[in-house]
């Protein structure tokens, strides 16, 4: 089952930016743990701090691929391309962020990518991705919606 987790603007920033709030590890390190915890999955990652780049990127993927776990950084809350893009292809998306957004500054309660995302996944720290990854794990390919976004 190929996976891919795509990361936003900033991201790959992690362990050095606001440990208080993204934690003190990188996200490459984190990605070998993960690797290991889930040797079924074919895991590819990508980060990108270009919103053009990224939505390439979803449409690379977004008709082969089973899954894609996306934290798309501020985007999230600003971009309609992504959202676009997110609706127009078939691989299902799940939304994550590491911070618990809706306990951070008012305008990252809204998401524009979340109507068309599998669900969302928010506040765990970067085992927000773990969750993710537990749901492709779990279901069986017509339960994940592949093919169909609801």
């Amino acid at each position: 089952m190929k996976i891919l987790i795509l990361n936003g603007p900033n991201l790959n920033l992690l362990g050095i930016r606001e440990k208080s709030v993204y934690g003190s590890e990188s996200f490459e390190s984190y990605f070998e743990e993960l690797k290991e915890a889930f040797p079924a999955m074919e895991l590819s990652y990508f980060q990108s701090n270009t919103e053009g780049v990224l939505i390439d990127k979803l449409h690379e993927v977004g008709f082969s691929y089973k899954g894609i776990v996306f934290n798309g950084g501020a985007y999230t809350h600003t971009s309609v391309a992504l959202s676009d893009a997110i609706k127009a292809i078939e691989t299902p998306v799940i939304e994550v962020h590491i911070s618990n957004v809706y306990a951070r500054d008012a305008f990252r309660h809204k998401s524009m990518l979340a109507p068309f995302c599998k669900g969302v996944i928010t506040g765990f720290g970067m085992e927000s991705y773990r969750l993710a990854l537990q749901y492709f794990e779990r279901m069986k390919p017509k339960q994940i919606g592949f093919g169909s976004k609801k």
